[in-house]
């Protein structure tokens, strides 16, 4: 009578190929995740202590906090991934109220079963998208969750900036006569994360237009100051909706030349096709801005002089009429009343 037997391995299996539950205990796996993978990636001397906050200098004078989370699907795309997405968005967020952008934090959701290398992908992408944006990745956070209960990886940052003294940036400043200025073509991110969805290419080349913009601001402010009453990144909901809402917070009304708005081809082409109105498509690199009339030639110079700005235009202005509107004059000459729609045309775009 022969016997069998199921032997095991006493030691615990320490290198994955993919993402373990155990990544997330709190046990040897997840010091493992921070020590090999976070660590090298983000170091610097807050982070190294390994404490459960980070304790920062910062400079008297007033501070910008901001929190955000992505969610976008597919991790990566033409121009980009959620990495990149996630710090480039939280500067972004910081440098739309005049604040110089000093630290991040990250925190991930991860769903058991993402290969390792993807996470060590977007980890190197959030490395390099923040050494060029100057600032420090200085705490953050690990959770695993269960195959099925995510999409992959979910990333939650909180970003902390200083505010220069006389500078008060905020949705409710736009003021009659004020011109409206993009700083580039509109749509280029929601198109791309679509056509990568849908397996279609609308237009060899076009790409997420996902960028920092904290430089921008600042050659703004250096040419206009106090005159830079207005700064919005359109993300989700496009332009369309941060105008709307920069009319109702402001009790303003807003004119829009619907031919000064920058759109290529690509993106005016794929929303025909579509059905949908570029106006309303995200945006990852750009920002629209209010200033004052007399300062506005200085500071379209200004952002022409940036690299993210070299597109920037004025497409329309701020008046006394319609408060809380928002119109657009049409290229045949008429005019529309731009409205917000009841839900996004692509969600999970960020």
């Amino acid at each position: 009578m022969s016997a069998s037997f199921t032997l095991s391995c006493p030691l615990p299996v320490t290198q994955h190929r993919t993402i373990v539950l155990g990544h997330g205990s709190g046990g040897r796996l997840t010091a493992q995740l921070v020590r090999e993978l976070f660590l090298p990636a983000f170091d610097n001397p807050a982070l190294r202590k390994l404490d459960d906050q980070a304790v920062l200098e910062i400079a008297p004078g007033r501070i910008a906090l901001t929190t955000d989370s992505y969610v976008v699907t597919p991790l990566f795309f033409p121009g980009g991934d959620i990495g990149r997405l996630a710090v480039n968005g939280t500067v972004n967020d910081l440098a739309m109220s005049g604040a110089r952008p000093l630290s991040l934090t990250a925190a991930f959701i991860i769903e058991e079963g993402l290969p390792l290398e993807d996470l060590q992908r977007v980890v190197q992408s959030m490395s390099q998208a923040a050494a060029e944006a100057g600032v420090a990745i200085v705490t953050g956070d690990t959770k695993v969750v269960n195959r099925g209960c995510a999409d992959k990886l979910f990333v939650t940052t909180a970003g902390i900036g200083l505010v220069p003294d006389g500078v008060s940036i905020s949705a409710s400043n736009a003021q009659a006569g004020d011109a409206v200025i993009v700083s580039g073509p509109i749509g280029d991110h929601g198109i791309t994360i679509w056509s990568c969805r849908e397996g279609i290419d609308f237009a060899s080349g076009l790409k997420s237009d996902t960028a920092p913009l904290h430089a921008l601001v600042a050659a703004m402010i250096s040419a206009g100051g106090a005159d830079v009453h207005v700064l919005r990144d359109p993300t989700r909901g496009g332009l369309g909706t941060s105008l709307c809402e920069i009319a109702v917070s402001s009790a303003a009304g807003i004119e829009l030349e619907a031919q000064a708005v920058p759109v290529r081809d690509e993106v005016k082409a794929a929303c025909e096709i579509l059905g949908m109105d570029p106006l309303f498509v995200a945006n990852e690199g750009w920002l629209v801005a209010m200033v004052a009339e007399r300062s506005a030639a200085a500071v379209l110079a200004a952002m022409r002089e940036v690299p993210e700005g070299r597109e920037a235009c004025r497409i329309g202005r701020v008046v006394s009429d319609h408060a809380g509107m928002v119109l657009v004059k049409t290229e045949v000459g008429g005019s529309r009343i731009l409205d917000v729609p009841f839900a996004e045309q692509l969600p999970r775009i960020c």
